[in-house]
């Protein structure tokens, strides 16, 4: 989400991810800008679910480690979403999976006709839902808001109702000694629920998360079609890779 706001607009948000409050006199203090300035940047912030007006000043509505998450490969994530975007057709029926990157495909599918995305991801809902080519359909299920995640037996059951064409899902760590992990036994749940309706899954990755592994073991990596990533992903792992059967498409 913070890729389309102002750096002003995103250091507000950087403060608040620090503090659980800040009065408009300190945010003007600290950014150096006037106190008019400041309550028009949190009037339009608000207005985007960023964050909530409150006692002369504001809170956060994203949980800080989103923002965190968000801050971290930002050129690698989009060119890694606008290379998955490009898998795209017209008339597709996709899945996405929550995650920073894999939410910003939606961004990327401008100008794609007539596509249907079902997601676990109020990151993917927020980018899309400006789009009016894209037909959304959100899991339902219980709100992680650390993840800006739908979870839990609702998702996974909803899930069983449909079928795609491709799924794009995220990971935490991927290797080829553990597979793909993740941190929260949930959202490898929805991984496999994804998995097991689409013809073709992507895993959507960015180079840093190679060899590394985290508390929960999700797929094997020859579960999933390919992966994509960037291109900073030496030449051996990727020679690894392919060797295991995986499509490796560098962003």
């Amino acid at each position: 989400m913070l890729y389309d706001l102002s750096d002003r607009e995103r250091a507000i948000l950087e403060l608040l991810a620090d503090r659980s409050y800040l009065s408009v006199s300190e945010f003007s203090s600290i950014l150096g800008v006037s106190e008019v300035t400041i309550r028009g940047d949190l009037s339009a912030l608000e207005e985007k679910g960023y964050l909530l007006r409150s006692r002369g000043g504001a809170i956060p509505a994203i949980h800080r480690n989103i923002i965190e998450r968000q801050k971290l490969h930002v050129a690698e994530k989009q060119k890694i979403a606008r290379k998955a975007a490009e898998l795209v057709h017209d008339g597709d029926r996709i899945m996405i999976e929550a995650g920073t990157t894999t939410a910003l495909i939606t961004r990327y599918l401008v100008g794609k006709q007539d596509v249907q995305i079902v997601t676990n991801s109020m990151l993917a809902f927020s980018y899309a839902r400006v789009n009016p080519q894209i037909n959304l359909i959100l899991t339902g299920g219980s709100f992680r808001r650390e993840t800006e995640s739908l979870v839990g037996p609702v998702a996974v059951q909803s899930l069983g109702s449909f079928n795609a064409r491709l799924a794009f899902v995220g990971t935490d760590g991927f290797s080829l000694a553990r597979g793909m992990t993740t941190q929260l036994t949930e959202g490898a749940e929805i991984v496999r629920a994804m998995s097991k309706r689409a013809e073709i899954t992507w895993l959507i990755a960015d180079s840093s998360k190679f060899d590394k592994i985290g508390f929960v073991s999700v797929l094997p990596l020859q579960a999933v079609h390919g992966i994509i990533t960037d291109a900073g992903l030496s030449q051996e792992a990727v020679q690894a890779l392919q060797a295991e059967g995986l499509e490796i498409l560098l962003a």
